[in-house]
Protein backbone atom coordinates (compact mmCIF):
# COMPACT_ATOMS: atom_id res chain seq x y z
CA UNK A 1 0.00 0.00 0.00
CA UNK A 2 1.60 3.12 -0.86
CA UNK A 3 1.97 5.74 2.10
CA UNK A 4 3.46 8.64 0.45
CA UNK A 5 3.19 10.80 -2.79
CA UNK A 6 5.79 10.58 -5.36
CA UNK A 7 5.21 13.81 -7.99
CA UNK A 8 5.40 12.09 -11.92
CA UNK A 9 5.75 13.55 -15.22
CA UNK A 10 3.19 14.19 -17.59
CA UNK A 11 4.13 15.45 -21.21
CA UNK A 12 1.89 18.31 -22.61
CA UNK A 13 2.38 18.65 -26.49
CA UNK A 14 -0.31 21.92 -26.57
CA UNK A 15 -1.57 24.38 -24.27
CA UNK A 16 -4.15 27.52 -23.82
CA UNK A 17 -4.06 29.32 -20.88
CA UNK A 18 -6.08 32.19 -19.77
CA UNK A 19 -5.25 34.44 -16.90
CA UNK A 20 -8.02 36.64 -15.04
CA UNK A 21 -6.93 39.88 -13.57
CA UNK A 22 -10.16 42.04 -11.82
CA UNK A 23 -9.24 45.69 -11.01
CA UNK A 24 -12.19 47.97 -10.11
CA UNK A 25 -12.64 51.12 -12.23
CA UNK A 26 -14.20 54.83 -11.72
CA UNK A 27 -17.79 53.88 -13.22
CA UNK A 28 -18.47 57.65 -13.87
CA UNK A 29 -15.53 57.37 -16.93
CA UNK A 30 -17.21 54.38 -18.25
CA UNK A 31 -17.33 56.42 -21.50
CA UNK A 32 -13.74 57.54 -21.35
CA UNK A 33 -12.49 54.30 -21.02
CA UNK A 34 -14.61 52.89 -23.78
CA UNK A 35 -12.84 55.38 -25.36
CA UNK A 36 -9.59 54.67 -25.12
CA UNK A 37 -10.33 50.92 -25.80
CA UNK A 38 -11.47 51.44 -29.23
CA UNK A 39 -8.99 53.75 -29.82
CA UNK A 40 -6.31 51.32 -29.07
CA UNK A 41 -8.05 48.62 -31.45
CA UNK A 42 -10.41 46.85 -29.36
CA UNK A 43 -13.77 45.62 -30.82
CA UNK A 44 -16.71 45.34 -28.75
CA UNK A 45 -18.00 41.84 -28.75
CA UNK A 46 -21.79 40.94 -29.32
CA UNK A 47 -23.75 37.88 -29.64
CA UNK A 48 -25.25 38.54 -33.07
CA UNK A 49 -21.80 38.59 -33.90
CA UNK A 50 -19.13 36.08 -32.52
CA UNK A 51 -19.61 33.63 -35.79
CA UNK A 52 -17.03 36.55 -37.53
CA UNK A 53 -14.60 36.34 -34.04
CA UNK A 54 -11.69 34.78 -35.87
CA UNK A 55 -8.80 34.45 -34.50
CA UNK A 56 -8.92 35.15 -30.67
CA UNK A 57 -9.02 31.80 -29.43
CA UNK A 58 -6.21 29.88 -31.51
CA UNK A 59 -6.16 28.02 -34.90
CA UNK A 60 -9.18 26.83 -36.14
CA UNK A 61 -11.50 27.78 -33.13
CA UNK A 62 -14.51 29.65 -33.24
CA UNK A 63 -17.12 29.92 -30.76
CA UNK A 64 -20.76 30.41 -31.94
CA UNK A 65 -23.89 32.64 -30.92
CA UNK A 66 -26.06 30.16 -30.66
CA UNK A 67 -23.77 27.80 -28.85
CA UNK A 68 -23.30 30.49 -26.12
CA UNK A 69 -27.30 31.96 -26.78
CA UNK A 70 -28.64 28.54 -25.96
CA UNK A 71 -26.21 27.50 -23.03
CA UNK A 72 -27.51 30.31 -20.13
CA UNK A 73 -30.63 30.99 -18.73
CA UNK A 74 -32.59 34.15 -20.47
CA UNK A 75 -32.38 36.10 -17.55
CA UNK A 76 -28.38 35.39 -17.53
CA UNK A 77 -28.19 36.00 -21.08
CA UNK A 78 -29.12 39.44 -20.96
CA UNK A 79 -26.51 40.01 -18.48
CA UNK A 80 -23.15 38.36 -19.74
CA UNK A 81 -24.21 39.46 -23.80
CA UNK A 82 -26.35 43.17 -23.53
CA UNK A 83 -27.58 44.25 -26.67
CA UNK A 84 -25.71 47.74 -26.19
CA UNK A 85 -23.02 49.24 -24.55
CA UNK A 86 -25.95 51.34 -22.75
CA UNK A 87 -27.66 48.52 -20.93
CA UNK A 88 -26.72 46.56 -17.87
CA UNK A 89 -24.47 43.89 -17.23
CA UNK A 90 -21.12 42.63 -18.48
CA UNK A 91 -19.60 44.60 -21.41
CA UNK A 92 -16.33 42.98 -23.14
CA UNK A 93 -14.10 44.55 -25.69
CA UNK A 94 -11.64 42.22 -27.33
CA UNK A 95 -7.83 42.44 -29.57
CA UNK A 96 -5.62 40.06 -31.00
CA UNK A 97 -2.07 40.33 -30.22
CA UNK A 98 -0.49 37.63 -31.36
CA UNK A 99 2.43 38.80 -29.22
CA UNK A 100 5.78 36.16 -28.95
CA UNK A 101 7.30 36.15 -25.42
CA UNK A 102 9.75 34.16 -23.34
CA UNK A 103 9.04 32.99 -19.84
CA UNK A 104 12.78 32.89 -17.91
CA UNK A 105 13.12 31.12 -14.67
CA UNK A 106 16.27 29.68 -13.40
CA UNK A 107 18.02 29.79 -16.39
CA UNK A 108 15.43 28.53 -18.55
CA UNK A 109 13.24 30.25 -21.38
CA UNK A 110 10.53 28.86 -22.80
CA UNK A 111 8.36 30.10 -25.97
CA UNK A 112 4.75 30.95 -24.90
CA UNK A 113 2.39 33.31 -27.38
CA UNK A 114 0.01 35.59 -26.67
CA UNK A 115 -3.05 35.34 -28.49
CA UNK A 116 -5.31 37.75 -27.46
CA UNK A 117 -6.99 40.46 -24.44
CA UNK A 118 -10.25 40.51 -23.07
CA UNK A 119 -11.18 43.63 -21.31
CA UNK A 120 -14.75 43.18 -19.62
CA UNK A 121 -16.32 46.15 -17.92
CA UNK A 122 -18.95 44.54 -15.16
CA UNK A 123 -21.59 46.02 -13.12
CA UNK A 124 -20.59 48.19 -9.94
CA UNK A 125 -17.37 49.66 -11.28
CA UNK A 126 -15.56 45.46 -11.16
CA UNK A 127 -13.58 45.05 -14.46
CA UNK A 128 -11.62 41.99 -15.39
CA UNK A 129 -8.63 41.88 -17.65
CA UNK A 130 -8.52 38.53 -19.71
CA UNK A 131 -4.87 37.58 -21.25
CA UNK A 132 -5.21 34.27 -23.38
CA UNK A 133 -1.45 32.55 -23.88
CA UNK A 134 -0.62 29.22 -26.07
CA UNK A 135 2.39 26.73 -25.95
CA UNK A 136 2.92 24.35 -28.58
CA UNK A 137 6.18 23.33 -27.40
CA UNK A 138 6.52 19.71 -25.66
CA UNK A 139 6.79 20.46 -21.96
CA UNK A 140 6.47 18.19 -18.56
CA UNK A 141 2.84 18.94 -16.36
CA UNK A 142 5.78 20.69 -13.53
CA UNK A 143 7.01 23.33 -16.32
CA UNK A 144 3.25 24.29 -17.23
CA UNK A 145 1.93 24.79 -13.74
CA UNK A 146 5.21 26.60 -12.82
CA UNK A 147 4.95 29.14 -15.45
CA UNK A 148 1.35 29.56 -14.40
CA UNK A 149 1.84 29.84 -10.67
CA UNK A 150 4.70 32.32 -11.44
CA UNK A 151 2.85 34.52 -14.49
CA UNK A 152 -0.15 34.79 -12.00
CA UNK A 153 1.71 36.24 -9.29
CA UNK A 154 1.82 40.17 -10.03
CA UNK A 155 3.40 41.44 -7.19
CA UNK A 156 5.75 38.86 -6.22
CA UNK A 157 6.35 38.79 -2.81
CA UNK A 158 6.67 35.05 -1.64
CA UNK A 159 9.47 33.18 -2.80
CA UNK A 160 8.10 30.54 -4.88
CA UNK A 161 7.12 33.23 -7.29
CA UNK A 162 10.48 35.14 -7.29
CA UNK A 163 13.25 34.92 -9.43
CA UNK A 164 11.40 34.77 -12.88
CA UNK A 165 11.11 37.62 -16.26
CA UNK A 166 9.88 37.98 -19.12
CA UNK A 167 11.91 38.29 -22.53
CA UNK A 168 10.59 40.18 -25.70
CA UNK A 169 11.77 39.53 -29.18
CA UNK A 170 13.61 43.57 -28.72
CA UNK A 171 15.16 42.33 -25.92
CA UNK A 172 13.63 44.30 -23.25
CA UNK A 173 13.19 42.41 -19.80
CA UNK A 174 10.05 42.93 -18.11
CA UNK A 175 8.16 42.02 -15.09
CA UNK A 176 4.82 40.52 -15.12
CA UNK A 177 3.58 43.64 -13.99
CA UNK A 178 5.22 45.18 -16.55
CA UNK A 179 4.21 43.03 -19.18
CA UNK A 180 0.49 43.22 -18.30
CA UNK A 181 0.03 47.34 -17.54
CA UNK A 182 3.01 48.61 -19.56
CA UNK A 183 3.18 46.35 -22.40
CA UNK A 184 -0.30 44.45 -23.39
CA UNK A 185 -2.75 47.60 -21.93
CA UNK A 186 -0.48 50.87 -21.73
CA UNK A 187 -3.76 52.57 -21.37
CA UNK A 188 -5.73 50.77 -18.86
CA UNK A 189 -3.22 51.71 -15.25
CA UNK A 190 -4.63 55.02 -15.16
CA UNK A 191 -8.16 54.08 -15.06
CA UNK A 192 -7.76 52.01 -12.46
CA UNK A 193 -9.31 53.03 -9.20
CA UNK A 194 -6.65 52.56 -5.78
CA UNK A 195 -7.27 52.90 -2.10
CA UNK A 196 -5.10 55.22 -0.81
CA UNK A 197 -4.40 53.23 2.03
CA UNK A 198 -2.81 50.44 -0.22
CA UNK A 199 0.33 50.31 -2.44
CA UNK A 200 0.67 49.05 -5.66
CA UNK A 201 -2.04 46.89 -8.05
CA UNK A 202 -3.42 45.63 -5.20
CA UNK A 203 -5.12 48.70 -4.08
CA UNK A 204 -7.73 48.46 -6.49
CA UNK A 205 -9.16 45.77 -4.78
CA UNK A 206 -8.57 45.90 -1.48
CA UNK A 207 -10.70 42.84 -0.84
CA UNK A 208 -9.28 40.58 -3.46
CA UNK A 209 -8.06 37.41 -2.14
CA UNK A 210 -4.53 35.71 -2.81
CA UNK A 211 -3.18 38.86 -4.29
CA UNK A 212 -2.44 36.77 -7.50
CA UNK A 213 -4.45 36.17 -10.85
CA UNK A 214 -6.60 33.40 -11.14
CA UNK A 215 -5.65 30.53 -14.05
CA UNK A 216 -7.20 28.65 -16.06
CA UNK A 217 -6.19 26.04 -18.78
CA UNK A 218 -7.00 23.21 -21.38
CA UNK A 219 -4.06 20.76 -21.77
CA UNK A 220 -3.38 18.27 -23.99
CA UNK A 221 -1.30 15.14 -23.33
CA UNK A 222 0.02 12.13 -25.94
CA UNK A 223 -3.02 9.92 -26.95
CA UNK A 224 -3.29 7.51 -24.31
CA UNK A 225 -1.01 8.72 -21.88
CA UNK A 226 -2.38 7.62 -18.03
CA UNK A 227 -3.37 10.78 -15.87
CA UNK A 228 -2.91 9.92 -12.30
CA UNK A 229 -4.75 11.57 -9.21
CA UNK A 230 -1.06 13.15 -8.13
CA UNK A 231 -1.25 14.86 -11.28
CA UNK A 232 -4.53 16.23 -11.12
CA UNK A 233 -4.64 17.11 -7.61
CA UNK A 234 -0.83 19.70 -8.40
CA UNK A 235 -3.21 20.79 -11.64
CA UNK A 236 -5.44 22.02 -9.32
CA UNK A 237 -2.67 23.48 -6.60
CA UNK A 238 -0.48 24.85 -9.18
CA UNK A 239 1.78 22.70 -7.96
CA UNK A 240 4.88 22.78 -10.39
CA UNK A 241 8.42 23.26 -9.32
CA UNK A 242 10.40 23.94 -6.09
CA UNK A 243 12.65 27.33 -6.36
CA UNK A 244 16.02 23.99 -6.71
CA UNK A 245 13.86 22.82 -9.69
CA UNK A 246 11.96 19.70 -8.49
CA UNK A 247 8.99 17.72 -8.95
CA UNK A 248 6.81 19.58 -6.14
CA UNK A 249 3.27 18.37 -4.96
CA UNK A 250 2.00 20.07 -1.47
CA UNK A 251 0.81 17.31 -0.04
CA UNK A 252 2.18 13.58 0.02
CA UNK A 253 -0.57 11.65 1.80
CA UNK A 254 -2.99 9.71 -1.07
CA UNK A 255 -5.73 10.10 1.09
CA UNK A 256 -5.92 13.63 1.77
CA UNK A 257 -5.48 14.12 -2.32
CA UNK A 258 -8.25 11.26 -2.59
CA UNK A 259 -10.45 13.44 -0.45
CA UNK A 260 -9.51 16.70 -1.85
CA UNK A 261 -10.37 15.44 -5.73
CA UNK A 262 -13.65 14.43 -3.95
CA UNK A 263 -14.39 18.11 -3.92
CA UNK A 264 -12.63 19.68 -6.95
CA UNK A 265 -12.52 16.99 -9.65
CA UNK A 266 -15.46 16.52 -12.66
CA UNK A 267 -14.54 13.47 -13.91
CA UNK A 268 -17.71 12.74 -15.98
CA UNK A 269 -15.34 12.03 -19.28
CA UNK A 270 -12.94 9.89 -17.67
CA UNK A 271 -10.25 7.90 -18.07
CA UNK A 272 -9.90 10.36 -21.42
CA UNK A 273 -10.70 13.79 -19.85
CA UNK A 274 -10.35 15.68 -16.55
CA UNK A 275 -11.33 18.77 -15.01
CA UNK A 276 -10.13 20.44 -11.71
CA UNK A 277 -11.26 23.12 -9.99
CA UNK A 278 -10.38 25.37 -6.96
CA UNK A 279 -10.45 28.40 -5.56
CA UNK A 280 -6.92 28.85 -7.19
CA UNK A 281 -7.44 27.45 -11.04
CA UNK A 282 -9.74 25.67 -13.17
CA UNK A 283 -8.10 23.06 -15.92
CA UNK A 284 -9.06 20.57 -17.84
CA UNK A 285 -6.38 17.85 -19.04
CA UNK A 286 -7.43 14.84 -21.70
CA UNK A 287 -5.18 12.35 -23.71
CA UNK A 288 -7.26 12.80 -26.73
CA UNK A 289 -6.17 14.39 -30.06
CA UNK A 290 -7.43 18.17 -30.83
CA UNK A 291 -9.40 16.97 -33.65
CA UNK A 292 -11.22 14.89 -31.31
CA UNK A 293 -11.47 17.62 -28.45
CA UNK A 294 -12.49 20.22 -30.91
CA UNK A 295 -15.92 20.63 -29.45
CA UNK A 296 -14.50 20.22 -25.77
CA UNK A 297 -12.32 23.40 -26.53
CA UNK A 298 -15.05 25.05 -28.34
CA UNK A 299 -16.52 24.83 -25.34
CA UNK A 300 -13.78 26.09 -22.94
CA UNK A 301 -13.00 28.89 -24.54
CA UNK A 302 -16.68 30.03 -24.83
CA UNK A 303 -19.76 29.06 -22.50
CA UNK A 304 -16.99 27.89 -19.89
CA UNK A 305 -15.62 31.16 -19.74
CA UNK A 306 -18.46 32.96 -19.39
CA UNK A 307 -19.82 29.90 -16.64
CA UNK A 308 -16.70 31.08 -14.36
CA UNK A 309 -16.33 34.56 -15.41
CA UNK A 310 -19.94 35.28 -13.70
CA UNK A 311 -19.36 32.90 -10.37
CA UNK A 312 -15.83 34.41 -10.37
CA UNK A 313 -17.72 37.97 -10.46
CA UNK A 314 -19.69 36.71 -7.45
CA UNK A 315 -17.05 35.58 -5.29
CA UNK A 316 -15.72 39.04 -5.69
CA UNK A 317 -18.61 41.30 -5.36
CA UNK A 318 -19.20 38.87 -2.02
CA UNK A 319 -15.85 39.67 -0.50
CA UNK A 320 -16.11 43.25 -1.50
CA UNK A 321 -19.80 43.60 0.38
CA UNK A 322 -18.21 41.94 3.89
CA UNK A 323 -15.28 44.40 3.32
CA UNK A 324 -17.13 47.43 3.03
CA UNK A 325 -19.37 46.30 6.39
CA UNK A 326 -16.00 45.63 8.22
CA UNK A 327 -15.35 49.64 7.23
CA UNK A 328 -18.23 51.09 8.34
CA UNK A 329 -18.16 53.23 11.32
CA UNK A 330 -21.81 53.38 13.14
CA UNK A 331 -21.55 56.50 14.55
CA UNK A 332 -20.81 58.50 11.44
CA UNK A 333 -21.40 56.09 8.20
CA UNK A 334 -25.22 56.03 8.23
CA UNK A 335 -25.42 56.98 4.24
CA UNK A 336 -22.92 54.77 4.04
CA UNK A 337 -25.22 52.18 5.40
CA UNK A 338 -28.07 53.21 3.25
CA UNK A 339 -25.83 52.98 0.17
CA UNK A 340 -24.49 49.13 1.45
CA UNK A 341 -27.69 48.13 1.83
CA UNK A 342 -28.84 49.67 -1.84
CA UNK A 343 -25.65 48.03 -3.28
CA UNK A 344 -26.56 44.30 -2.05
CA UNK A 345 -30.03 44.35 -2.83
CA UNK A 346 -29.40 45.46 -6.36
CA UNK A 347 -26.36 42.86 -6.37
CA UNK A 348 -28.95 40.17 -5.33
CA UNK A 349 -32.20 40.91 -7.64
CA UNK A 350 -29.91 42.17 -10.56
CA UNK A 351 -27.10 39.28 -11.01
CA UNK A 352 -27.18 36.76 -8.25
CA UNK A 353 -28.65 33.31 -9.78
CA UNK A 354 -28.32 30.35 -8.74
CA UNK A 355 -29.32 28.59 -11.46
CA UNK A 356 -26.95 30.29 -14.37
CA UNK A 357 -26.86 27.21 -17.45
CA UNK A 358 -29.61 24.93 -18.98
CA UNK A 359 -27.19 21.92 -19.45
CA UNK A 360 -26.39 19.24 -17.49
CA UNK A 361 -22.82 19.85 -17.98
CA UNK A 362 -23.00 23.52 -17.29
CA UNK A 363 -25.26 22.83 -13.84
CA UNK A 364 -22.43 21.06 -12.87
CA UNK A 365 -19.57 23.16 -13.69
CA UNK A 366 -21.65 25.98 -11.95
CA UNK A 367 -21.87 23.42 -8.96
CA UNK A 368 -17.74 23.30 -8.84
CA UNK A 369 -17.39 27.06 -8.64
CA UNK A 370 -19.75 27.61 -5.89
CA UNK A 371 -17.50 25.15 -4.05
CA UNK A 372 -14.53 26.52 -5.10
CA UNK A 373 -15.36 30.21 -4.12
CA UNK A 374 -17.38 29.14 -1.55
CA UNK A 375 -20.13 31.07 -2.60
CA UNK A 376 -22.89 29.60 -0.71
CA UNK A 377 -21.63 30.56 2.42
CA UNK A 378 -20.20 33.91 1.45
CA UNK A 379 -23.40 34.64 0.47
CA UNK A 380 -24.96 33.76 3.42
CA UNK A 381 -22.70 35.72 5.32
CA UNK A 382 -23.94 38.68 3.24
CA UNK A 383 -27.59 37.92 4.10
CA UNK A 384 -26.52 37.93 7.83
CA UNK A 385 -25.19 41.47 6.77
CA UNK A 386 -28.53 42.61 5.18
CA UNK A 387 -30.38 41.66 8.26
CA UNK A 388 -27.25 43.32 10.59
CA UNK A 389 -27.79 46.55 8.41
CA UNK A 390 -31.47 46.93 8.64
CA UNK A 391 -31.14 46.73 12.17
CA UNK A 392 -28.98 49.45 12.53
CA UNK A 393 -30.67 51.57 10.53
CA UNK A 394 -33.78 51.16 12.06
CA UNK A 395 -32.52 51.54 15.63
CA UNK A 396 -31.01 54.58 14.35
CA UNK A 397 -34.34 55.30 12.44
CA UNK A 398 -36.60 54.78 16.26
CA UNK A 399 -33.92 56.89 18.23
CA UNK A 400 -34.13 59.54 16.14
CA UNK A 401 -37.86 59.74 15.87
CA UNK A 402 -37.95 58.84 19.90
CA UNK A 403 -35.78 61.85 20.22
CA UNK A 404 -38.34 63.82 17.59
CA UNK A 405 -41.25 63.09 19.84
CA UNK A 406 -39.59 63.99 23.29
CA UNK A 407 -39.05 67.60 21.41
CA UNK A 408 -42.41 68.10 20.35
CA UNK A 409 -44.10 66.45 23.62
CA UNK A 410 -41.63 69.33 25.57
CA UNK A 411 -43.07 72.22 23.38
CA UNK A 412 -46.58 71.14 23.11
CA UNK A 413 -46.61 70.81 26.87
CA UNK A 414 -45.07 74.38 27.70
CA UNK A 415 -47.67 75.52 24.62
CA UNK A 416 -50.75 73.88 26.29
CA UNK A 417 -49.47 75.37 29.51
CA UNK A 418 -49.53 78.80 27.83
CA UNK A 419 -52.94 78.13 26.23
CA UNK A 420 -51.02 77.78 22.94
CA UNK A 421 -49.70 81.71 23.17
CA UNK A 422 -46.61 82.54 23.62
CA UNK A 423 -46.74 85.73 22.30
CA UNK A 424 -45.57 88.25 25.00
CA UNK A 425 -46.76 91.82 24.04
CA UNK A 426 -43.34 93.87 24.47
CA UNK A 427 -41.86 91.22 21.37
CA UNK A 428 -44.69 93.55 19.35
CA UNK A 429 -42.91 96.93 19.43
CA UNK A 430 -39.71 96.65 17.70
CA UNK A 431 -37.86 97.63 20.04
CA UNK A 432 -39.65 96.09 23.33
CA UNK A 433 -37.11 93.27 23.41
CA UNK A 434 -34.82 95.43 25.09
CA UNK A 435 -36.92 95.09 28.09
CA UNK A 436 -35.96 91.42 28.78
CA UNK A 437 -33.94 91.97 32.33
CA UNK A 438 -37.76 92.89 33.81
CA UNK A 439 -39.06 89.66 32.53
CA UNK A 440 -40.54 87.27 34.60
CA UNK A 441 -39.89 84.14 35.35
CA UNK A 442 -42.75 82.39 32.96
CA UNK A 443 -41.81 85.36 30.17
CA UNK A 444 -38.20 84.07 30.42
CA UNK A 445 -39.86 80.11 30.04
CA UNK A 446 -41.59 82.01 26.46
CA UNK A 447 -38.82 83.33 25.24
CA UNK A 448 -36.52 80.14 25.59
CA UNK A 449 -39.13 77.88 23.80
CA UNK A 450 -39.89 80.45 21.13
CA UNK A 451 -36.43 80.55 20.07
CA UNK A 452 -35.55 77.21 20.43
CA UNK A 453 -38.33 76.46 18.50
CA UNK A 454 -37.53 78.42 15.77
CA UNK A 455 -33.78 77.25 15.69
CA UNK A 456 -34.88 73.99 15.85
CA UNK A 457 -37.19 74.38 12.89
CA UNK A 458 -34.46 75.83 10.73
CA UNK A 459 -32.06 73.32 11.90
CA UNK A 460 -33.96 70.27 10.83
CA UNK A 461 -35.08 72.26 7.46
CA UNK A 462 -31.17 72.90 6.54
CA UNK A 463 -30.06 69.40 7.83
CA UNK A 464 -32.92 67.87 5.25
CA UNK A 465 -31.38 70.10 2.37
CA UNK A 466 -27.82 69.32 3.19
CA UNK A 467 -28.73 65.56 3.25
CA UNK A 468 -30.82 65.67 0.43
CA UNK A 469 -27.36 67.61 -1.40
CA UNK A 470 -25.16 64.43 -0.53
CA UNK A 471 -27.46 62.10 -1.61
CA UNK A 472 -27.60 63.23 -4.70
CA UNK A 473 -23.78 63.97 -5.10
CA UNK A 474 -23.04 60.62 -3.73
CA UNK A 475 -25.83 58.85 -6.46
CA UNK A 476 -24.08 60.35 -9.31
CA UNK A 477 -20.57 59.37 -8.34
CA UNK A 478 -22.10 55.69 -7.08
CA UNK A 479 -21.76 52.82 -9.61
CA UNK A 480 -24.74 50.91 -8.53
CA UNK A 481 -26.45 51.35 -11.57
CA UNK A 482 -23.69 49.76 -13.32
Amino acid sequence: MQTTIIPTNLDIYQSYMSFFLPFGFDARKKDNIIEALEKHGYRYFQLKEADDWKGIYGSGIRVGGKELEQYFYPYVEHKLFPLSIHDRGFHRFTIQLDTPFQFCIREEKRHYHVRSVDVILGPFGLAFLTVRIENNEYSDLADILEFMQHFRAIDTHLKETKGSHILLQNGDSLSNYDFLLDTLCPFLKKYMISDKRLEGYFGSLPYYDDERMYASAFLFTPNGSDITEEQLFRMGNLNGRTPSGELFVSAKNPDYIRRSLAHTLHDRWSPHTYTVTTEHAFITVTNQTPEDMAGELVHYMGTHYYNFLIHYFYRIMLLRVSYEYSEIVWNKDEEYVKSLIKLITLFSSWYYFREISTRSEGKELSLAFYKAFNIEHLFNEVNLTLNELYKAQENSRAGRMNMLLFILTVFTVISGIYGMNLVISDWEDPFGWKNYTSYTFFEWISLVTAVSGIALSGYLIASMLIKFILRKSRDKKSDLYM
